[in-house]
């Protein structure tokens, strides 16, 4: 099968990434340290900016921004996941391949951002946004991106988002 991804250097783009077998992984906090880790550690050798992200068990939702002049986001994958799976005490803990998605505009970026805020909700993880440790919505919601009742009521978000 020859899978084409789309690449634009310093672009912005929404992945997905998902558990081997949607193992509820990614939340234990050992596995949340890893994580941490694993991206630190990969920003040295290959800045990027993530400038959202949620973390449920089983997937991770985030948005990247790029340098300049760099389109290669599945190097920096290749190595958060290959971190992340010699650290960690499962095995296989990824699934092998991952989704992304190139922002176009403002517009699909608050579509993503909205999607990746409120998941942790339509998961039922959370009653709200606001209840779910591992993201960034309160930090939107700090920065005044967000009114403080966003997500009470079920946000209009329309897409395909790799779930």
């Amino acid at each position: 099968m020859d899978y084409r991804r789309a690449r634009q250097a310093g672009g912005i783009y929404f992945f997905t990434v998902v558990t081997h077998n949607r193992q509820p992984l990614l939340t234990r906090p050992e596995n949340l340290d890893l994580l941490r880790q694993a991206v630190r550690h990969v920003k040295a050798s290959h800045p990027f900016a993530m400038t959202a992200h949620v973390i449920l068990p089983d997937h991770w939702h985030c948005l990247w921004r790029l340098p300049q002049g760099d389109d290669d986001y599945s190097t920096r994958w290749r190595l958060i996941k290959h971190f992340v799976s010699i650290h960690a005490t499962a095995r296989p803990f990824w699934q092998g391949r991952f989704w992304e998605h190139l922002i176009r505009d403002e517009n699909d970026y608050q579509r993503h951002l909205d999607y990746i805020h409120y998941n942790p909700v339509r998961h039922g993880y959370a009653k709200t946004p606001g209840d779910w440790p591992h993201g960034s919505f309160a930090h939107y919601l700090e920065k005044g991106h967000y009114p403080p009742d966003w997500g009470v009521a079920v946000p209009e978000i329309e897409g395909e988002f790799g779930e």
